[in-house]
C-alpha cells in the first residue's frame, strides 16, 4: 500500500518570517527552492576557491562600482530565494536593503568546468540560457560592463 504525501510550498515571504521569528535561525544552511526548504551543500576545497577568487580585494576578477554580494539571498520569484556563493551585483546606495537582487545570474557549475548565464527571466523560467567553457570570456549585459574570463573564474 503506498501513501501519497501532500507537500506544501512556502512562498519567499513565509519563509522570511521563519527567519524572523526564530523557526528557522541564522546557522540553519537552508536556502528556499522551488517552494521547499532545502539543505545547503557543504563547502569543499575547489568550492571554497572558487568563492574566494572574486572577493579577493587584490584580485583582478573584483569589479569597481560592483557590490561582491557572499553567500546572501536574492529573489527569483515568489517560491524561490537561493543563496548563491557569489553574486556580483551593481552599486545600490542602500546595498540591497529595501530590495534584494534581481533574478539574472551567472552559474559556476565546477563539475562541467563551465559558466552557465541565465537571462531573461519570464514565466517562471528563463528565455536564455548559456553556457560558457574554459577559453571564453564573458561579458555582463548589465551596467556593469565586466568582462571575465571562465578560466580566471574556475581556476
Amino acid at each position: 500500500m503506498s501513501v501519497q504525501v501532500a507537500k506544501r510550498c512556502f512562498t519567499v515571504a513565509e519563509y522570511n518570517r521563519m527567519g524572523e521569528t526564530g523557526i528557522l535561525t541564522e546557522d540553519d544552511r537552508v536556502e528556499l527552492i522551488g517552494g521547499e526548504i532545502v539543505e545547503i551543500s557543504p563547502i569543499g576545497r575547489r568550492h571554497a576557491a572558487c568563492v574566494g577568487r572574486p572577493t579577493n580585494p587584490s584580485g583582478r576578477l573584483l569589479a569597481d562600482g560592483a557590490i561582491v554580494w557572499i553567500q546572501n539571498p536574492i529573489v527569483l520569484n515568489d517560491y524561490t530565494e537561493p543563496q548563491p556563493d557569489v553574486a556580483l551585483l551593481g552599486r545600490r546606495e542602500d546595498f540591497y536593503e529595501q530590495s534584494l537582487p534581481a533574478p539574472e545570474a551567472w552559474v559556476v557549475n565546477l563539475h562541467d568546468e563551465e559558466v552557465e548565464v541565465y537571462t531573461r527571466p519570464a514565466g517562471g523560467a528563463y528565455q536564455d540560457v548559456r553556457r560558457h567553457g574554459r577559453g571564453e570570456a564573458l561579458k555582463s549585459a548589465d551596467a556593469l560592463g565586466l568582462t571575465l574570463n571562465v578560466d580566471e573564474i574556475l581556476g
